[in-house]
């Protein structure tokens, strides 16, 4: 049989009356821990996840998986309303959809993250059930020197997404790095730059980091500048996007389902790093790049479609070669194991109704979450209504409830507070700070890469450039950096025109 066989088979499988109610539960919930600051899918699965003990195979890895892709829809809500990042994600979503909410255009935003989400999943849907049996053997070629190696790439793709002089961006990346490095030694557990504290132990709160960085900056800048009211909400007419911005984000949410898929697909690289290569690419195309960072629908659509093609393709690692490629998936495998399951190269053939009931889940799933959010967006977007002296003190509790629910650590809010305040002052001074965060959170991967590739090689530098991944790795990384180089250029000198 071939693979349109088995995916009706599938559609057999996720149609049954309970399953498809396990679906549309897992996609509700999943939109509900997007919206809330802090929480994310992982969060939200680990919630659910005692409950599919006593669920079938089948029932327990759709359900789950609708949390995973559902709360990757939500975490645009708040990004775009609130300049909250819902979930790590989300963080670039901050940057154009906050803008466009400010011009009056919440809804047109939102309306387009919910198509983009919905176009992006469905692509990784298709390319998981077509090239997920064919991409084994070239995945389990990426070893710790190319993983090392793409990672670095997405750093230097993160010089051009970002706004500002290059030696701000840098500078913060390399302020990133050093946070990152808090914490236990993850190869020795020594523990580097505690200071004595045991809160440190187990590093900073990226929740805590991107909340305050995010909303508790973004709250006191409002109030240094004066700001009592938040902007007027567009009428009902005004709350899908006009001609002009579907027009604008045809292209980019058809590359950025590509850019999702290709960096989902890569063991431990992961969502932010797809988003920002999304962005990244968008803004280097754009006539008019001036205009990022003020409101492009194309740097809300690239980066939200390449957030859920990301994830469907995500599952290929760990379905055909039983590696959880980023942490949400962890929970997924354990989920898959506790009920006798081992993912691999045979999960396909030894279990095909769980393979193919979770693809044409997906397809389902992606479906339920547009007809959930795209009614929600006059309820989302009459926020925008309330005056900014009430609106801003219930943005903190939400802040606090978010980042608070995650370990009740009042560390935490500590942290969210010092970064809120850090994050203000470097606003003031006209620092980007998305690629901070992201420095954060490769940092630690690649430590973690960059010594584990020396260590099989005794030292030996080489490494970098052994083997065809490597090469291929090293390869695409050159090509990014003079990439950037050239499109920095190109745009100084459109400036000086």
């Amino acid at each position: 049989m071939d693979s349109w066989t088995f995916l009706l088979n599938g559609l057999w499988i996720a149609l049954q009356p309970k399953n498809l109610l396990l679906c549309f539960i897992g996609c509700f919930w999943g939109s509900i821990v997007g919206v809330l600051p802090g929480l994310g899918p992982l969060a939200g699965m680990a919630l659910l996840l005692p409950l599919t003990f006593t669920l079938d195979p089948a029932g327990a890895i759709i359900m789950l998986s609708g949390i995973f892709y559902g709360a990757m829809y939500g975490g645009s809500t708040t990004s775009i309303l609130m300049r909250i990042p819902g979930e790590a994600a989300s963080v670039v979503t901050c940057i154009d959809g906050y803008a466009m909410a400010q011009k009056g255009r919440a809804g047109a935003a939102l309306s387009i993250a919910a198509i983009g989400s919905f176009v992006g999943g469905v692509f990784s849907v298709f390319g998981l059930m077509l090239l997920a049996p064919r991409l084994a053997n070239a995945m389990l070629a990426i070893g710790p020197a190319a993983e090392f190696t793409i990672l670095l790439a997405a750093l230097a793709i993160s010089i051009f997404a970002a706004n500002g002089s290059v030696v701000k961006i840098i500078a913060m990346i390399a302020l990133g790095l050093m946070l990152a490095m808090i914490g236990l030694d993850p190869l020795t557990a020594t523990p580097r730059f505690t200071f004595g504290s045991l809160q440190l132990s187990d590093g900073l709160s990226f929740a805590a980091m991107a909340i305050g960085l995010f909303g508790v900056s973004e709250i006191l800048m409002s109030f240094s500048q004066g700001l009592t009211e938040r902007p007027k909400a567009p009428r009902l007419a005004e709350m899908l996007p006009t001609k002009r911005e579907v027009k604008e984000a045809a292209m980019p949410t058809v590359r950025g389902s590509f850019i999702g898929f290709i960096f989902g697909i890569v063991p431990g690289v992961g969502h932010i790093v797809s988003t920002f290569a999304s962005y990244a690419v968008e803004k280097a195309l754009s006539r008019k790049p001036e205009e990022f960072g003020k409101g492009a629908v194309a740097g809300v659509a690239g980066p939200e479609t390449a957030n859920n093609a990301t994830t469907g393709a995500a599952m290929i690692p760990l379905l055909v070669l039983g590696i959880p490629a980023i942490p949400v998936t962890a929970v997924l495998l354990s989920a898959l194991t506790i009920h006798g399951i081992q993912p691999g190269p045979m999960l396909i053939a030894q279990h095909p109704q769980i393979f193919w009931g979770l693809i044409a889940s997906m397809l389902i799933g992606n479906l339920m979450l547009v007809v959930l959010n795209l009614p929600l967006v006059s309820l989302f977007v009459s926020m925008l209504r309330l005056p900014y002296g009430y609106l801003a003190p219930t943005v903190l509790l939400i802040c606090i409830i978010g980042v608070y629910s995650i370990k009740a650590s009042a560390f935490d809010l500590s942290v969210m507070v010092a970064f809120g305040i850090l994050g203000y002052g470097l606003r003031l001074l006209s620092f980007d700070i998305a690629p901070l965060l992201l420095a954060f959170v490769l940092g630690d991967r690649l430590e973690v890469n960059f010594r584990r590739a020396l260590t099989i090689s005794e030292g030996e530098y080489a490494i970098f450039l052994k083997g065809p991944a490597a090469q291929l790795a090293a390869a695409m990384a050159v090509a990014v950096m003079i990439g950037v180089i050239a499109l920095k250029w190109r745009q100084k000198r459109a400036a000086r025109a």
